[in-house]
């Protein structure tokens, strides 16, 4: 497993350039970039500033893993739903340009008054189409459990059910709803095996498992990215080494009981 890093938040106002140098100093493997954030990987890239972000990375030490949307598929307005779809495509195009694996997508939310099997299937449905595109680029969509009423990995696992599609899997997002009697054992069976991505949040936070989601995610052979979503702080280089510090004793000591 590879210690990666979400730019949402503390590194939302780097350009590539710092992203990549930040990661280098403190031993970060790769990168998940979100959009809206002041790197500007976008849809609206020029093929020659595509051809530019890929080139940077190829150049660095620092992979390109993933690139984080905020595309959803859960509302009833038609027109809504079509232009997530659509915007989904567009941004498995720039992943493809960019030299990026993969595209996270996420339910939202349950809507009010709509049967819930409805909506997952919307849901599914939606992303089976955007796969079929993404598949062809050699782009793999990465579903987060994400979304009030669908942040749960079994609602997750439904969807990527009725999406069936190999190219489609889950961004674990250690949400605290899974830790169950303080355990996520429950909670990761549902996804265990179609994990494509992992999303930690401090590591340093009691609450969660970390050791155990570590060691569930090593005996299932997920050799992906865990990739940290560390909140904003003034002295960013510290807290990253701290953080891969920790995530470094945890991996090397996967074998020692709990």
């Amino acid at each position: 497993m590879k210690l990666g890093l979400v730019t949402y938040n503390l590194a939302k106002d780097w350009d590539c350039s710092k992203i990549i140098e930040m990661c280098t100093k403190t031993g970060f493997e790769g990168v998940e970039l979100r959009t809206t954030h002041a790197h500007g990987v976008e849809i609206d890239l020029s093929s020659q500033e595509r051809e530019a972000v890929k080139e940077r990375f190829q150049d660095s030490a620092i992979e390109l893993c993933g690139l984080g949307s905020a595309f959803e598929y859960h509302s009833q307005n038609l027109d809504e739903l079509r232009e997530n779809v659509e915007g989904t495509k567009a941004y498995a195009q720039l992943a493809a340009d960019v030299g990026c694996p993969g595209i996270k997508v996420r339910p939202n939310r349950l809507p009010e008054g709509v049967p819930e099997e409805k909506t997952l299937e919307q849901i599914a449905l939606s992303i089976q189409e955007c796969a079929d595109v993404a598949a062809d680029l050699g782009v793999e969509i990465r579903i987060e459990v994400h979304g009030k009423g669908t942040a749960e990995p079994v609602k997750i696992r439904r969807i990527l059910e009725m999406c069936d599609r190999p190219t489609v899997v889950a961004c674990w997002n250690s949400n605290q709803n899974e830790v169950v009697e303080e355990s996520v054992k429950e909670s990761f069976a549902h996804l265990r095996g179609q994990i494509g991505l992992v999303h930690m949040r401090d590591i340093c936070l009691p609450a969660y498992p970390w050791k155990e989601l570590l060691r569930y995610l090593s005996e299932s052979g997920y050799k992906g990215f865990c990739c940290a979503e560390i909140p904003g702080n003034e002295d960013p280089e510290r807290i990253m080494q701290y953080y891969n510090a920790l995530f470094r004793a945890y991996v090397d000591n996967l074998s020692t009981p709990q």
